[in-house]
């Protein structure tokens, strides 16, 4: 899970913090471009996480997360025809970059815990702006997105240390204090 951490950190490395210093239409560009690419990168890395930990569950529930999000997304976004800021189709609400984008955040975070959730979500959330500020979605498809996608992972996803019985138990006696872990596989 190391290489999971690693891969977010060099992905929110990359990404184009100087695309404010350009002219406006080059930096809603670069920004639109790196949103694509987070959007793919973001669940790419995951899944090498979960096949390098061999978390089977994890992938199951990642899969089904994955699906779900998909549907409610595409369902959502053909059946209301909202024009997008920049007047390029009627596929604007909700975003589908942020629900990708939530969904892999959440399922970080809620099956892995917070150190693998912080990053994705600042991936994630990255994603959300970078669609507003690309002109490719107003604020209220970013955040039906989100909740979307966050929605999604918070109902299909299970916590790593449930599955493996993970207990953490402090201990004390008169010359001792310590924390006992303890994990089943």
């Amino acid at each position: 899970m190391k290489r999971i951490t690693a891969i977010l950190a060099a992905l929110a490395l990359a990404l184009p913090w100087n695309a404010m210093s350009q002219e406006p239409s080059g930096s809603r560009k670069a920004v639109a471009t790196s949103t694509d690419i987070c959007v793919v990168a973001l669940p790419v890395a995951t899944l090498a996480g979960v096949l390098i930990a061999k978390d089977w569950k994890g992938l199951a529930e990642g899969a089904i997360t994955a699906g779900a999000t998909a549907a409610a997304t595409l369902i959502l976004k053909y059946s209301i025809k909202e024009l997008r800021p920049d007047g390029s189709n009627t596929h604007s609400f909700p975003s589908g970059h942020t629900s990708v984008s939530f969904a892999t955040a959440t399922f970080l975070q809620k099956r892995y815990g917070w150190k693998f959730g912080v990053p994705a979500y600042a991936v994630a959330g990255y994603v959300a702006w970078g669609r507003v500020f690309a002109r490719k979605h107003h604020w209220w498809d970013a955040a039906a997105g989100a909740l979307i996608g966050a929605g999604c992972a918070f109902v299909f996803t299970t916590p790593f240390a449930r599955d493996h019985e993970l207990s953490i138990t402090p201990m004390a006696d008169c010359c001792y204090t310590g924390v006992s872990a303890q994990l089943t596989f």
